[in-house]
């Protein structure tokens, strides 16, 4: 085990060894990250590929709740983002593991360390689904293709993704190299959230709208929080981004906080919004399943979104081989085992992906396994047994109603993702893609207005 004694998690030197060697590439001349860098990182880390999960979370909780709980996941992720740095001042540590270490003991690290690999394996997972779902589209959108061709499947997507990218991708050993890929997920994701907003104006208004589309709130409140949590979680990236500030104080790093979930919450409302506006109940946990296939601009968005997971895949690899790392090997790994265990993880997260298709079932229940108690639970507790402000402190008093949150998320929302799965229609072209199909359920439109509408639809946005 590398776990001895009262040691930090991650050997001192291994951590300060990666954190000089990610800060470095940010380092030219002597200059270190300014402020505005640090707000970019952070940025980067929460709009990712978790942001295609939104609109359904909007579809569990009820339009109205939906929007009132991403304002309420986002205050929460930058409180606890917050107060994780407090924590690691009140202890003296300067890592996630470390600070859990410190403060709870073996058992804690345990625990953590449990979190920290099922979170970025589980997204792996999901990047898989993605991949094999968007890229399959893309494919059948060529001349000529057959759309029952096995060359362009979604099982045959993601096996050749995998050998030909993402797994010669996360055989590199230092994680900086993979640097460059925040820039272009940035910009890619910035061209979906524009497709999105396109469409809401241009398609939005011939989908016909469930009647329970403006319900104020839903019995799978629940479940959208941890979809939710799954979107904004970038806590394992937290240390890092904290120990590259010019002036690494608990008061800057607030400003870095609140400035990033600022621009992420808008982001993030804003796409929520222009999915679900789109769709209404007939929303997937997969935003591009409800775009018909013969749009050409979602087509072009979803080979953007399919290289943006593609290009983020081996930063959680990277997080998952580096736990069992540091818990199994001392945090070192020599090259063999390196490939091995590279080879191994990706093999896993690959025959799991293929045995499901469903993303919402993947997001719901790895937000609420290992998101939630990682945004609510950790940070919370570990503040509250290493402070020693007064219980009315307002900290702690806020520290006190996340954790037991935390709890009721973690639990319900996996108890309720098991016993009652939503529904996932993937790989079927919507109704709405058939000017002649007018069977639609729970509609607030005639058969005449719908078959009207779809007609206009079919001739006029997807030219």
């Amino acid at each position: 085990m590398g776990y001895q004694g009262q040691r930090p998690a991650i050997p001192p030197q291994s951590d300060l060894d990666d954190k000089e060697t990610l800060v470095s590439e940010q380092r030219r001349g002597g200059k270190t990250w300014r402020l505005s860098a640090a707000v970019f990182n952070v940025v980067n880390s929460i709009i990712g590929s978790g942001i295609i999960g939104l609109p359904y979370s909007m579809k569990q909780a009820g339009f109205p709740l939906g929007i009132l709980l991403l304002c309420w996941v986002s205050y929460v992720t930058d409180f606890s983002l917050v107060l994780l740095i407090k924590g690691a001042a009140l202890s003296g540590t300067d890592t996630y593991q470390s600070l859990v270490n410190k403060t709870f003991g073996f058992p804690g690290y345990c625990i953590l360390s449990v979190l920290q690999f099922f979170y970025p394996f589980i997204a792996m997972i999901s990047y898989n689904i993605i991949t094999g779902d968007t890229l399959s589209k893309v494919f059948q959108r060529i001349p000529g293709v057959d759309p029952e061709n096995l060359f362009i499947g979604r099982h045959f997507i993601i096996i050749l993704a995998t050998v030909a990218f993402t797994l010669p991708l996360s055989l590199y050993r230092d994680i900086a190299k993979l640097g460059k890929i925040s820039l272009i997920s940035t910009v890619l994701t910035t061209v979906i959230l524009g497709i999105v907003m396109a469409r809401v104006v241009s398609l939005g208004p011939y989908i016909p709208k469930t009647d329970d589309a403006w319900v104020f709130a839903k019995p799978n409140a629940v479940q959208a929080v941890g979809v939710m949590s799954f979107a904004f979680i970038c806590h394992h990236n937290s240390f890092l981004v904290y120990g590259s500030l010019e002036d690494p104080t608990v008061a800057e790093w607030s400003r870095v906080i609140h400035m990033s979930m600022l621009a992420s919450v808008f982001v993030s409302l804003l796409f929520a919004a222009c999915g679900y506006l789109t769709f209404t109940g007939f929303t997937q946990g997969d935003l591009f399943e409800n775009y018909c296939r013969n749009d050409d601009l979602v087509t072009f968005g979803r080979f953007c979104y399919g290289v943006t997971v593609i290009l983020t895949y081996p930063i959680e690899c990277f997080v998952t081989r580096d736990v069992i790392a540091n818990v199994f090997f001392g945090g070192t790994l020599s090259s063999v085992f390196h490939i091995i265990m590279t080879v191994a993880i990706i093999t896993a997260a690959t025959l799991v992906s293929l045995l499901t298709d469903c993303l919402g079932i993947v997001l719901e229940l790895n937000g609420a396994l290992c998101a939630a108690p990682l945004i609510f639970i950790v940070p919370s507790a570990c503040y509250l047994k290493l402070s020693e402000e007064p219980r009315t402190h307002s900290d702690k008093m806020m520290s006190c109603v996340m954790l037991p949150i935390g709890a009721i998320v973690m639990a319900a929302g996996f108890v309720m993702a098991v016993t009652d799965p939503q529904d996932c229609t993937h790989g079927q072209e919507m109704f709405y893609c058939f000017p002649g199909n007018a069977s639609v359920t729970n509609s607030s439109v005639s058969h005449f207005q719908l078959t009207t509408q779809l007609s206009i639809l079919n001739i006029s946005n997807f030219e």
